[in-house]
């Protein structure tokens, strides 16, 4: 039986390596969904197998509850999938917190009873330690995020700041992390276990802690933060359990987590320590009340005249799209356009919408080709030559702000060129400033008309439009 557990662990860590290389490509992104649900599956198999485990119906009532929670998120809009993900990282977190304070009281009850069958090493309970600590603050920090990205009304959504800020945070972490050494060097000391609970709560504040003083505009590294530390408390969890699978697993996830982390910071031009402890505070707008222009409104006939006589469209959506679940319409409008001859392109912002990849998520599954998606870095070098650049709902990833307007939460973040283009058709549902809380200057500029209204609404008529309505092909 062991040697079978052994080589299920196999089996499960090459499928987890290959989810991971096939969702690299949106080609074989589903080989990738089914390899990674395989490999959990025999994962939990080659678990349940194993001659220890003897209580059954506690793995079949885990289960059952796991099938209750897990099939209504499963179904939530993906509009709600960044706050899904996030609800993933913690339960996650919360696992692993649980299970590293059931393992040490556990030991703790066998050794006041005489009865010890596992050493308490310095190791092992350092690997403990560094599980209770990750796994709390990422079940907090984590449920702190969805609540952000969910706008549940008692989360504030603009960063929260006060004085020593930084030294509260650091200070909370440092003490949880001395307790942790403390309690690794005597884990049977008398205090220990009072010092383990005290661990448990320093790590769940922290995480709340951590959260508040980060702004909408770099939530979508915070998801990817807190995967990383979910990843890396599974593998402490491993160490633990002396799990070879658990620390492969979790090694994955959290190398797969901080690689995306790093990606998403350079592409806001942030820094782990800046989107960490670096809170902006209070946003300032980016346009001062007296230089505030007019904003020019185009009816839907007039920009579907404009895009009619377009050669090269440039369409850059965000998460005004997402909400308006106006995705499908856009494809619609991608093949009007296309059906005339017009070269139409997606412009792809790293971190447009709630989360990494967001944008792309929903055009496929409005089936545009990826073929027609392009990066940040790739098309903006053909903005000063494309006709009209179409924009959907999207707001800070376009704002000309970021490239100079220091006081803003958005400086020195890289953006889509989107106002070098010829034309700029702006669909968005109000004048309200996008999740970094300032004003967009793209919007007031001479070459930029607005289309105001629900972006499935809008994109539904300038497709009428391109039907007859108004223009014949």
């Amino acid at each position: 039986m062991h040697l079978i557990g052994e080589l299920s662990a196999v089996v499960a860590t090459a499928l987890f390596i290959f989810a991971l290389y096939w969702m690299n490509d949106p080609k074989t992104a589903r080989h990738g969904v089914v390899a990674g649900v395989s490999g959990m599956l025999v994962a939990v198999l080659a678990t349940w197998i194993q001659p220890e485990i003897i209580h059954h119906t506690w793995v079949v009532g885990a289960i059952a509850a796991g099938f209750l929670v897990g099939v209504p998120l499963s179904r939530v809009p993906l509009t709600a999938v960044p706050q899904r993900t996030a609800l993933s990282h913690a339960f996650g977190g919360l696992a692993a917190g649980l299970v590293g304070a059931a393992e040490y009281f556990l030991w703790l009850g066998q050794r006041s009873g005489g009865a010890v069958t596992v050493e308490m090493t310095h190791f092992r309970m350092s690997a403990l330690a560094a599980e209770v600590i990750l796994g709390f603050l990422t079940f907090t920090g984590s449920l702190m995020a969805a609540g952000k990205l969910q706008e549940v009304r008692w989360i504030p959504q603009r960063p929260v700041t006060y004085p020593g800020q930084n030294v509260v945070n650091i200070g909370v972490l440092a003490i949880a992390v001395a307790l942790g050494v403390a309690v690794a060097l005597h884990p049977g000391a008398p205090w220990a276990g009072q010092a383990f609970l005290a661990i448990a709560a320093l790590a769940l504040i922290f995480g709340v802690l951590l959260i508040i003083p980060i702004g909408g505009a770099d939530m979508p590294t915070v998801i990817s933060i807190l995967n990383a530390y979910a990843g890396l408390s599974a593998v402490a969890m491993g160490f633990v359990l002396d799990s070879k699978l658990l620390v492969t697993a979790g090694a994955l996830d959290g190398s797969s987590g901080l690689i995306l982390s790093i990606i998403m910071c350079r592409a806001m031009n942030r820094s782990f320590t800046n989107v960490l402890f670096g809170a902006f505070g209070k946003a300032q707008p980016a346009i001062a009340a007296g230089e505030q222009k007019e904003w020019k409104q185009e009816t839907v006939e007039g920009a579907a005249q404009l895009l009619e006589q377009a050669r090269n469209v440039v369409i850059i959506p965000g998460y005004g799209m997402a909400v308006a679940q106006a995705q499908h319409k856009v494809r619609e409008l991608y093949d009007a356009l296309t059906k005339r001859g017009i070269d139409v392109k997606f412009a792809i912002h790293p971190v447009a919408g709630r989360m990494p990849g967001h944008m792309n998520v929903l055009l496929a599954e409005a089936n545009i080709p990826y073929s027609a998606l392009v990066e940040m870095d790739e098309i903006n070098p053909e903005m000063p030559q494309t006709d009209v650049a179409l924009v959907v709902g999207a707001n800070d990833v376009v704002n000309p702000a970021a490239r100079y307007a220091k006081n803003t939460p958005i400086y020195g973040m890289p953006i889509i060129d989107a106002d070098k283009a010829k034309t700029v058709l702006a669909v968005k549902r109000s004048k309200n400033p996008g999740f970094a809380g300032i004003d967009n200057e793209l919007y007031v500029q001479d070459n930029t008309w607005m289309l105001f209204g629900d972006a499935k609404a809008v994109l539904g008529d300038l497709v009428k439009q391109f039907a007859g309505a108004g223009i014949h092909g």
